[in-house]
């Protein structure tokens, strides 16, 4: 698994460890690589996916064997689970697909427990780099317009870019991947997205603790984990890691 991916499954481990018998789902689970590490690792964990078109995912899930055991497919916006089942919800690369995300946190808040927690990691409009295709800003631009396309093109010749072995031409290429983000992404305002989970949750951003976790696994950067919880240095170290990567959010249920 990725980084973000050990982030996220040490988290609910230790949260699991801290609370027994906790259930956990990943919400937007893909294959479920995450839930088979978490069934791996002792933990009460499901997943749930929509399994849209932009990718293969409920494929590798089926083959997997994980399909209608651990992992689960939503249909028409709705969780297979009853309400209050979930201790913990966690979500890595999710939010910035679904188009109602009223509606989505919505069927979260449903599914956990009164006091429960969830863990979001996800972009916001103003990330610099458009993490799907791995082109800065091009998620800025104007859908459709021609110098969009030859910006992608250009950066996309100079060696930039993700996946770069699925069109034939650096020009197709960057029609394919601009209509594909085009299609499956969704870009919200920071405010937006406060505005949104403040509705249902309180929260609190944490994305110091992923920079430790990840500083942490490098050798000789334990220093540099260190200085990202200093009072002066955690915010600016905050703002520059959500310009380059992602928001990492806690939010929490009221108690009943």
């Amino acid at each position: 698994m990725d980084v973000t991916n050990r982030f996220v499954l040490d988290f609910a481990t230790r949260y699991a460890a801290s609370r027994p018998g906790a259930r956990i789902l990943d919400f937007g689970c893909g294959a479920g690589r995450l839930v088979q590490a978490g069934l791996d690792a002792g933990l009460d964990i499901s997943g749930a996916d929509v399994f849209y078109a932009g990718s293969n995912a409920r494929a590798e899930a089926s083959a997997s064997g994980l399909l209608g055991a651990s992992v689960h497919e939503i249909q028409d916006g709705r969780l297979p689970f009853a309400d209050g089942a979930f201790d913990l919800i966690v979500n890595n690369q999710v939010m910035e697909h679904v188009q109602d995300l009223d509606a989505v946190l919505a069927e979260i808040h449903r599914v956990l427990k009164p006091g429960g927690t969830v863990l979001s990691l996800f972009p916001s409009k103003d990330v610099f780099r458009e993490g799907h295709i791995g082109i800065p800003f091009s998620h800025w631009l104007p859908r459709g317009s021609r110098f969009r396309l030859l910006y992608t093109w250009a950066l996309r010749g100079l060696g930039l870019g993700t996946w770069k072995d699925q069109a034939p031409t650096c020009r197709q290429w960057a029609v394919d991947k601009l209509a594909w983000i085009d299609a499956h992404t969704r870009y919200r305002s920071r405010r937006a997205i406060i505005a949104a989970y403040q509705r249902l949750f309180t929260i609190e951003f944490i994305e110091s603790d992923y920079i430790r976790y990840r500083l942490l696994g490098r050798p000789g950067r334990r220093a540099l984990a260190r200085l990202a919880s200093v009072p002066w240095a955690a915010p600016l170290a905050r703002a520059v890691f959500r310009k380059l990567a992602f928001l990492v959010i806690l939010s929490r249920k009221a108690a009943a």
